[in-house]
């Protein structure tokens, strides 16, 4: 979530007097806010457009909010939504079951909406925090490459800066076919090897960041950028293949949609004005991308 627009909030609660209301109220307390009252749904809205925080209720109709927390943990987009359970005053076991499967936080049933409203608040702002730097990563992310981006134009003359992003291709097909821990592994060797490559020719001049799941954004000085490039194709060349198993690697390799990196290289500026998410589609929309054989 951007610091400057409205933070979403999913509410899934079969009560409609109960989600009308907190529809309202945090309408008015500036929060953009979807609602629903079955689970299914709820996992389609968040999937598709994910919320900055979930509300949801443990009992609906369909599935239930357990049910419901353990498919959005299970998915690399919705992961790392904070969840806060509305349960009953005597639902123990639920709150137990929430926790272990990654709840947030929980509010028993009746409420002071006062107390949901700082709850929701403070969630906020701690996962704001969280998410500064990638999960998986560790490297920079949101606010700080938007930050980092917009110094290029600030750059003192004779300090000029640019970019190099990266974006690593079939990181979905792996993931289908390896599951969520061997991806994060890729990803934890490729943010790796990109920081150390930025440290070594760049020092302090330069910074790495996380723009995307699968996309990484270098920014270094104009006389660094060419030794930068050669740094990442050099320590990256024939790595991505040794993360296969050997009946599918080198010459047995069986599958088109395979590992590799791509890079772009970008020496002007961003577009004057431009928001976060306008910054994040002119990067991923860049034209010219050189592949790391």
């Amino acid at each position: 979530m951007r610091r400057d627009q409205q933070p979403r909030l999913l509410i899934v609660e079969d009560d409609l007097d109960l989600a009308e209301m907190l529809s309202a109220y945090f309408g008015m307390q500036g929060y953009a806010v979807a609602s629903t009252g079955r689970g299914e749904e709820a996992i389609r809205l968040a999937s598709a457009h994910p919320p900055d925080l979930i509300l949801l209720d443990i009992r609906l109709p369909d599935i239930d909010g357990l049910e419901i927390s353990r498919r959005l943990r299970e998915s690399h987009i919705t992961r790392y939504v904070p969840i806060i359970f509305l349960t009953e005053r005597r639902g123990r076991l639920d709150r137990l079951q929430g926790l272990s499967i990654g709840m947030t936080d929980y509010i028993t049933k009746p409420f002071d909406i006062h107390e949901l409203r700082l709850r929701v608040h403070n969630t906020l702002e701690r996962a704001t925090l969280l998410r500064e730097a990638n999960p998986v990563t560790g490297l920079p992310e949101r606010g700080r490459v938007f930050e980092a981006v917009l110094g290029m134009r600030g750059a003192a003359p004779g300090a000029s800066l640019e970019l190099l992003v990266a974006r690593l291709l079939g990181l979905w097909t792996f993931r289908e076919m390896y599951g969520f821990v061997a991806s994060d592994d890729v990803l934890r060797l490729i943010g790796l090897t990109l920081s150390n490559a930025m440290s070594e020719t760049c020092g302090e001049a330069g910074f790495c960041g996380h723009l995307d799941d699968d996309v990484f954004v270098l920014m270094a000085p104009t006389a660094a950028i060419n030794a930068l490039r050669e740094r990442v194709v050099e320590r990256l060349r024939g790595t991505l293949d040794l993360f296969y198993p050997a009946d599918n690697r080198g010459e047995h390799a069986r599958t088109d949609d395979r590992l590799a990196l791509a890079l772009s290289h970008v020496a002007s500026p961003p577009p004057p004005g431009a928001d976060w998410d306008e910054i994040r589609r002119w990067l991923l929309a860049l034209p010219r991308w050189v592949m790391v054989e």
